[in-house]
């Protein structure tokens, strides 16, 4: 089996468009880590080791703790997390699962007693931005590890 192409260099045009979604979030009321965090939990539902890599940079960057960030996939039964992030973790697992093809309504409701209307379509739209960055990223192979904090800031804004 042959070596993948490099997504990175060779679609570049493909790129400024989910750049878009980068910029649009920029601009969001939902706090950077919590945006963060679920990037970081989406990348490991989806196995994407390139976004885990980053995400987990850029969270200790930010101050983000190594027991929740450990503790993450286990959000549910862990204690260190508010509510308004179990309520955004909860949305944007099952955005991305899309179990049974549906969101479930407890999910919703308490999606929408943590979140204004403008900030439950920017947690549905970090989840949207998150799941096609993991995609290209496993179908391409992007090799992790190598990432350096804030190293995509540059091409985004």
């Amino acid at each position: 089996m042959g070596q993948r192409i490099n997504f990175y260099e060779k679609g570049q045009r493909a790129f400024k468009t989910l750049y878009g979604f980068t910029s649009y979030l920029s601009k969001s009321p939902i706090e950077k880590n919590l945006q963060e965090l679920i990037e970081f939990r989406i990348s490991q539902i989806n196995g994407c080791a390139y976004c885990l890599d980053m995400h987990s940079k850029d969270l200790r960057a930010g101050g983000e703790t190594e027991q929740r960030l450990y503790m993450i996939s286990a959000w549910r039964e862990a204690p260190m997390y508010t509510d308004r992030e179990r309520a955004a973790l909860a949305w944007a697992e099952a955005v991305t699962k899309l179990t049974n093809q549906d969101v479930p309504d407890e999910v919703y409701e308490q999606a929408r007693k943590q979140f204004t209307d403008e900030e439950l379509v920017d947690l549905t739209m970090t989840t949207l931005a998150i799941n096609c960055y993991n995609r290209i990223n496993v179908a391409f192979r992007a090799p992790a590890g190598g990432y350096q904090v804030g190293q995509h800031a540059a091409a985004t804004n």
